[in-house]
Parts: structure tokens; sequence; C-alpha cells
């Protein structure tokens, strides 16, 4: 799976390269409230995908925090209840050899 994440991440760098060097297209006009910029369409169209990369990260950071979270806690309550539920068993076969004994 890591394998496809690196070649979609080569696959992403090539496209941004190819894009920048074939940037000669006449400058474009974006109007955002009263601001006003000019800019290459490759270059507007590269800064809405990292703006739009950098936003799912930020959703994402927080969600993936809470399950690693939620797992140690859940591990951790796994590893309790197996040594209560083996712990009893320990202490009969030794109640039994004393006996024994």
């Amino acid at each position: 799976m890591q394998i496809f994440y690196w070649l979609m991440l080569l696959i992403a760098v090539g496209i941004a390269i190819l894009a920048v060097q074939n940037s000669s297209i006449p400058l474009i006009t974006i109007k955002f409230l009263i601001w006003r910029f000019e800019a290459s369409l490759i270059y507007t169209i590269l800064g809405s995908i990292g703006i739009g990369i950098v936003m799912i990260l930020f959703l994402w950071i927080p969600r993936a925090v809470k399950a690693s979270i939620r797992s140690k806690e859940l591990k951790k309550k796994i590893e309790n209840l197996e040594t209560v539920l083996y712990r009893p068993a320990e202490l009969g076969q030794e109640g039994n050899k004393r006996k024994e004994l």
C-alpha cells in the first residue's frame, strides 16, 4: 500500500513540474471580494490544490489523533481484562499445588 502512495506522490510531482515548465499561458485575473490578483492559470490551479490538501489535513489530523488515543485505551482495556481473566486460573493452580504438598 505504501508503494502506491509513493507512486502517486511521484506522479503528482511530475505533473506539477510539467505544469510549471509549460506555464507560458497569459495571466488570468482572480477577484475575491475587494482583492484582485493576476496569476498564471497553472499557479492558480496548483495553489488551489495545495490549499485543498492543507484543509483536508487540518480536518483529518484531529480525527486521526482521537482514533490513536482510543486505540491505545482499548489495548490497555484488553490487557487489563486478560490479566483479570487469566490470573484467577493461575491462583487456583497455585492453591491446588499447596494443598498437595
